[in-house]
């Protein structure tokens, strides 16, 4: 950390990275013992595992659940679809397809050495290595030739429910000056315990995260890229119960940005947190490996519990989600740490304190692509009064150098907002980055004013917090409500079933590589 405008003890600073590091640890200690559903699928699909059977239900699915099934997916899919490789020579696609029409029992097979299932499975792993580096290469081709807008990127979403419409939209974004297209999920499918497939034309508050889907929305938004002559970044959400399946079909079809948060499945969608923290690792391994800037989910926090009274747990959980992605092999730049404007209008002084946290997270994260959310709890059918609440946090967002920007909208309770509304958005925004653009540069915080008096507290009882995290672990923590408010069992939630202790013969031979690339 470079010297601080507000005046936080740098050494303060590394204490609380010490303990978050620490409660990582522990988390990691834990994650490395178990795999999940989510997982094996995952597998599955880097092996090149893909489409549907006569049902409609995607390969990977039939394959592990079949495992499950038979009470032997400890030992994981590598394992039994390399074995069945070396005893059918069949290809993993061929074998999946087998198991699905009932011809094939991967556990009545002959088993063969542990080398031989290597050597059998390598050349499926170098090509979905390869074809991942090919997506990453492709992206910093683009960025090296055309460029891209200048930070905050100017974030919006696209949410029509049919992903040719969403098309439409987003080119119409990109036009009108957004950086980033986000296409936001249907609701509810972060609890499907799969991915559907195909192109959608029916999601309800979104559009499904399907592979196809992925991919045509990185056509469109190359070729708008190429038109406006500014590279535009495409985001989806691999939260939920598929997260690292939705990872690597992201990191399959060159998406930039993925919604990656360590807890928000936990808290706001009852996802067993056992699950949630093993699926969080392999997810952001992959997401690290493709070049894909993460966006974690502490902005919820914000609109659950007062932004005011609760603003340390967003950094604790910023600290947090920064040491378990270093874990995972993603480095700073890809971090969009998040955090928001939330506080109650009528609350005095509310942007010093608004203008405190956002540049004290800037501080303690500096190489992060912070994420910075709109105000949306206190939002209401005044669109004047919107517009300016919209301003001020625009103003602070170019003021403190955020990384990722969701705009606000007029018409923020509708799921897809009005086109005008984005253009008003993405007008606002550019005029304030424009004639603000150096005022960080310019002003300087008041020696035991109000601002550097509240980031100071906010760390302090950020400190506290994680002390107490590490004394009772994450795992108590999160059972006793110390995020959002939001109280979850260790034992209860969706998706427990799915979660399984790692057998003898188990192996995941992508980790490595992807956590050593060069």
């Amino acid at each position: 950390m470079l010297k601080s405008k507000l005046g936080l003890d740098v050494e303060k600073v590394g204490y609380a990275k010490s303990i978050a590091k620490d409660i990582a640890n522990e988390v990691q200690q834990f994650v490395v013992n178990y795999t999940t559903v989510a997982v094996e699928r995952t597998l599955c699909r880097l092996l090149g595992i893909d489409g549907i059977d006569l049902d409609g239900v995607p390969l990977p699915n039939v394959l592990v659940d079949s495992l499950k099934e038979k009470g032997v997916l400890e030992q994981g899919v590598i394992f039994y679809i390399g074995n069945a490789m070396v005893e059918t020579g069949l290809s993993p696609q061929q074998i999946a397809t087998q198991v699905s029409e009932g011809k094939l029992d991967l556990t009545a097979l002959n088993v063969h050495p542990g080398e031989k299932i290597d050597m059998a499975i390598q050349p499926m792993v170098t090509a979905s290595l390869q074809r991942i580096k090919e997506r990453r290469a492709r992206r910093d081709s683009y960025l090296k030739t055309i460029g891209e807008g200048s930070q905050p990127y100017i974030y919006v979403i696209v949410a029509t429910g049919n992903i040719y419409e969403d098309v439409v939209q987003a080119q119409a974004a990109a036009r009108q000056g957004a950086d980033i297209i986000a296409v936001i999920r249907t609701t509810g499918q972060s609890l499907l315990d799969y991915v559907p497939y195909g192109a959608t034309t029916e999601g309800f508050g979104g559009t499904y995260a399907t592979q196809e889907n992925f991919r045509i929305m990185r056509k469109a938004l190359d070729e708008v890229s190429e038109e406006v002559g500014r590279y535009i970044r495409l985001c989806n959400y691999c939260s939920g119960l598929c997260m690292p399946e939705i990872a690597v079909m992201g990191a399959f079809e060159g998406l930039d940005v993925m919604l990656n948060d360590a807890l928000y499945g936990i808290l706001f969608r009852d996802i067993n947190m056992q699950r949630t923290l093993i699926d969080q690792y392999f997810s952001r391994i992959i997401n690290g490996y493709a070049g894909v800037i993460i966006n974690t989910g502490e902005d919820n926090y914000l609109t659950t519990a007062d932004a005011f009274e609760e603003a340390h747990t967003v950094l604790a959980s910023d600290l947090i989600n920064e040491q378990l992605a270093f874990i995972a092999g993603i480095p700073a730049k890809q971090m969009g740490l998040g955090h928001a404007f939330e506080m109650d209008p009528e609350l005095e002084n509310g942007f010093l304190f608004e203008l405190a946290q956002a540049q004290m997270t800037r501080e303690i994260f500096p190489e992060a692509t912070l994420k910075y959310m709109p105000p949306t709890k206190f939002m209401t059918g005044n669109i004047f009064r919107g517009q300016i609440q919209n301003a001020l946090f625009n103003q602070i967002s170019v003021w403190t150098g955020q990384g990722i920007q969701l705009l606000g909208m007029l018409t923020e309770a509708i799921h897809t907002p009005f086109m005008s509304d984005r253009f008003l958005a993405i007008e606002n925004a550019k005029y304030i980055f424009n004639n603000m653009r150096s005022i960080g540069d310019e002003v300087e915080f008041k020696e035991n004013g109000i601002i550097r008096n509240r980031a100071k507290e906010v760390l302090q009882k950020a400190i506290e917090l994680l002390e107490s995290l590490k004394h009772e672990g994450l795992f108590n923590a999160l059972e006793q409500g110390k995020f959002g408010g939001v109280k979850r069992p260790k034992t209860g939630g969706k998706g427990l079933s799915g979660v399984v202790q790692r057998g003898t013969n188990y192996r995941n031979p992508f980790v490595e590589p992807m956590l050593n690339r060069k």
